[in-house]
């Protein structure tokens, strides 16, 4: 794993990035916190478009917990079957909107504890409705950047809630506002799963992989 000063690093360079016109894409969420739960609990294994399809096609029907838990399971599953699994996350739906209902007054709790109790949303979709709904730092892990921080060193775990909670610990805090956004870009454009640019990549010099994938003989191996 990557020593303190060695986070620290790594984060001044993605700012650093920021800074001469690299900025990290921006992501609005939705004002309202139950569309942005429910949007959240239907991009489990979806593609962002498919994602957004299935969350206008069920908010056209309905968009708050009662009028959907009104709906007849058949109508929410055609609306989201755009993002996949639609059975099961029509079950997990009407399950969450249950749970606002009858544990929170239809009122979406503002805590990870709260938030990781709901019926659907994990440690991810937990960390994303603090950071972007509520305005929390915290650096959410998802696929993109799970991947990004066990191979750099930033951060280890077997799952994406491990990692994410190794990385809560070891990055700074005055980063972890835009960390989420660095990360992921940085594992979709050059960090990626098949074929990272590590040759002209900026952490090639400290990125653990890199150093290790070198040490091993493969320079020009996947680290």
């Amino acid at each position: 794993m990557l020593k303190p000063a060695e986070i620290e690093d790594v984060f001044r360079r993605f700012e650093a990035r920021r800074s001469i016109g690299k900025a990290e894409p921006t992501v609005k969420a939705d004002a309202d916190h139950f569309r942005a739960l429910v949007s959240c609990l239907l991009s489990a294994q979806s593609r962002d478009a498919n994602t957004a399809k299935a969350r206008n096609a069920l908010f056209r029907l309905a968009d708050t917990p009662e009028t959907i838990l009104d709906l007849p399971d058949a109508d929410i599953a055609t609306a989201i079957k755009p993002a996949g699994l639609y059975n099961m996350k029509t079950q997990r739906l009407k399950a969450l909107c249950r749970a606002l209902i009858g544990d929170h007054d239809g009122v979406v709790p503002k805590d990870r504890a709260g938030l990781m109790r709901l019926p659907g949303i994990g440690r991810k979709c937990a960390d994303i409705m603090l950071l972007f709904s509520f305005g929390e730092a915290t650096i959410a892990v998802d696929t993109h950047v799970h991947r990004v921080c066990n191979r750099t060193g930033l951060a280890s775990g077997k799952t994406e809630a491990q990692t994410a909670a190794a990385l809560d610990a070891r990055a700074p805090e005055w980063a972890k506002r835009s960390g989420h956004m660095w990360l992921l870009d940085f594992g979709k454009r050059t960090c990626t799963a098949r074929a990272p640019k590590c040759p002209s990549c900026f952490l090639n010099d400290i990125c653990e992989g890199r150093r290790r994938a070198m040490s091993d003989g493969g320079g020009n191996r996947k680290p």
